[in-house]
């Protein structure tokens, strides 16, 4: 029997993805949204042949995107449940997060963080950091609000304590190196924007959260070029990236020598070039 939960799902383009992430928590919600990005392939024909009921409105970021979703679905359920549609919940997963939110309904626990196992290049990845990966992606519905970022962006709740999963999650977000690159391309020039608005907001420790205090106080301040180098030493020999084999080193390269150093030069362009990139539009997928 499904937990009293709504799943808002976001799509461009998934038809590779849909299907397999609606049927993963099709017993475990009562209700789906999918709000798609205007799909130029089988997406929402997809969607709407497995049950969910579709929106579909104009990408400008995840954020907004997400917000557009809360407001059209107007969820009278105590939980809402953010996932992806390269995201699965496996049958033990489901299960547990049924049982999660049906035993704390009435207690004050407001948010559950969720485990993932990533994928990339046919190959679970499990050491560089990357495992497990965690999104406190389930939620009171009427606790939890979203952060307006371009990148990044997390779910923060007005009050209650938050619980974490046992069970693994699955995410497939690889689809070939082409797409992987393109998409942090994107994602690269996201981060750039966020990067110019947080140096002008000026905001102070408490009203940033860790990763993005950690990544604005003390990885910027690192030379151009060498917190790169230094991030892929970090991955990849500390946290043990070379124990996941050639898909570990290729996958910690890629997020340091392309990702990383991306945003980088692309900060160093718009200090030295006087330009500003825009967080607008959708992956072009």
């Amino acid at each position: 029997m499904p937990a009293d939960i709504t799943a808002i799902i976001l799509t461009k383009n998934e038809e590779v993805n849909i299907e397999e992430c609606i049927k993963s928590i099709a017993t475990a919600v009562k209700r789906i949204i999918v709000i798609d990005s205007y799909s130029t392939d089988r997406t929402v024909e997809i969607a709407k042949r497995m049950g969910a009921e579709v929106h579909q409105h104009p990408f400008e970021n995840y954020a907004k995107q997400y917000m557009y979703g809360v407001e059209v679905a107007k969820a009278e359920t105590v939980w809402t449940l953010r996932i992806d549609a390269d995201e699965r919940l496996t049958f033990e997963s489901a299960r547990e997060l049924v049982q999660l939110c049906d035993c704390n309904m009435e207690t004050d626990v407001a948010g559950i963080v969720l485990r993932f196992k990533k994928n990339f290049l046919g190959r679970d990845l499990y050491h560089g950091g990357v495992y497990p990966w965690k999104k406190m992606n389930c939620y009171k519905t009427k606790l939890g609000t979203i952060e307006n970022r371009n990148m990044d962006e997390h779910i923060i709740l007005s009050s209650g304590k938050v619980i974490e999963m046992k069970q693994d999650c699955l995410h497939f977000d690889f689809k070939n190196l082409e797409y992987f690159i393109n998409k942090h391309n994107w994602y690269s020039s996201r981060e750039t924007v966020d990067y110019f608005e947080n140096l002008e907001k000026k905001r102070s420790k408490n009203e940033l959260d860790f990763k993005t205090w950690l990544k604005m106080r003390v990885y910027y301040k690192l030379p151009l070029g060498m917190r790169a180098h230094i991030y892929y030493i970090y991955r990849y020999y500390i946290l043990g990236g070379f124990l996941d084999g050639k898909p570990g080193k290729i996958y910690a390269f890629l997020q340091a020598y392309w990702y990383r150093y991306l945003v980088d030069a692309k900060i160093y362009e718009c200090e030295t070039m006087n330009i500003k990139y825009s967080a607008n539009g959708s992956l072009k997928n």
